[in-house]
């Protein structure tokens, strides 16, 4: 899914050619994603809280197998390509929106954080493998036959997870009575009265926000400094991987430690940084330090904020807190990435960095008033 949405990042100026279209209307692809998430993702968390697990991801894994090969057969035609890749982003929400179910349903409390690691782990390197290997791809086969590859190696992870994948174990990991959850509709209620669970829907829309729009941009902040499409590639591509070391330590950690706020606020306060020096680095090695810790400490704390919200919102449905969060920043990510084109016209990307830079500052303030989960102490969820 994570392939499916950024492998055009990399390589915005061949795309560019070869549809002869706009950096803009190559942008779109990634933000399809992003509009089709706000109108999707709560229907997304009722099925998945509601049928449960196996159906609503199955229902994410088909719509991704189906588009993704579509892709691949009207390679060449953009608005065929914009088509599929909407109907892949419609099911984005499904996967991304169960990560902390899976974890209520297969694991105890003590390990959710480091389960919600694992599942970001799987996202980045996709997102890693789309950064680092799309360029590649596309020099040796191709525009049309790299979207064909694509396609193929999505339908082959659909029909995966469809065979082997069950709803939940034998035996609970909790305590009877310990997952019971609210209905839905009763579950949004109770999320919006609790003070923590708002702070991280405000935070997730500047955090996430803020990453998907760099990560977007990567080859058009790197560009005009007279960086080459390759050194794009390898700057985002270590940017992902920096952020699989921050999530599986971060997360293990977190769960060890019993502690969630304290990574919160580390994660947030490490980023600014590392944005900083992507933002003015002149040197390839700078800019390569700084993507690097950009991405151990954002990326590296969205585990802990995933199963943050899922402790201070219960008993609401985790695909229903968790779902909120991500709709948050998803909303974010395209007003980040299409607001800044309107009013700095240009391509240079500074000024716009400057205030992203503001925007986690603010971020990091708002994560220093929550509050500690009181389920990670207790252990009783």
């Amino acid at each position: 899914m994570q392939i499916q949405w950024i492998h055009f990042a990399p390589i915005v100026s061949q795309a560019k050619e070869f549809y002869n279209v706009s950096a803009v209307a190559i942008d779109f692809f990634a933000l399809s994603f992003l509009i089709v998430y706000i109108f999707v993702s709560i229907p997304a968390s009722y099925i998945i809280d509601t049928w449960g697990m196996k159906v609503g991801v199955g229902i994410g894994v088909l719509l991704m197998a189906v588009f993704g090969l579509m892709k691949g057969f009207y390679g060449e035609n953009y608005k065929m390509v914009l088509i599929a890749q909407f109907g892949i982003g419609i099911g984005q929400p499904f996967l991304n929106n169960a990560i902390t179910k899976v974890g209520a349903r297969w694991f105890p409390l003590k390990e959710r954080a480091t389960v919600a690691g694992l599942c970001t782990l799987a996202q980045i390197v996709g997102m890693l493998l789309a950064l680092g290997i799309t360029p590649l791809l596309v020099e040796a086969y191709g525009m049309k036959n790299m979207l064909m590859i694509y396609g193929v190696v999505t339908a082959v992870g659909a029909v995966t997870y469809l065979i082997f994948t069950k709803e939940c174990p034998p035996t609970a990991p909790c305590p009877p009575g310990h997952d019971e959850r609210m209905k839905v509709f009763t579950g949004l209620k109770h999320i919006f009265k609790q003070r923590d669970m708002v702070i991280m829907i405000i935070g997730s829309f500047f955090g996430m926000g803020v990453f998907i729009a760099v990560t977007t941009w990567i080859e058009q902040i790197l560009s005009p400094r007279g960086f080459s499409i390759e050194q794009a590639g390898i700057a985002g591509s270590l940017l992902m991987l920096a952020g699989i070391i921050g999530a599986i330590l971060m997360g293990t950690l977190s769960d060890r430690l019993r502690k969630r706020k304290i990574f919160i606020i580390i994660a947030m306060l490490g980023a600014i940084p590392g944005l900083f020096g992507m933002t003015f680095a002149g040197s390839y090695e700078l800019i390569l330090t700084s993507c690097f810790v950009f991405g151990f400490f954002l990326i590296g704390g969205g585990p802990v904020n995933f199963q943050y919200c899922a402790e201070v919102s219960h008993p609401a449905p985790e695909a229903t807190s968790q779902g909120l969060f991500l709709l948050a920043g998803q909303i974010s990510g395209v007003l980040f990435i299409i607001v800044p084109d309107i009013i700095f016209p240009g391509g240079d990307k500074t000024t716009t960095l400057i205030l992203f830079i503001g925007s986690l500052v603010l971020t990091f303030i708002l994560f220093l008033m929550l509050r500690e989960s009181k389920h990670i102490k207790t252990g009783d969820i």
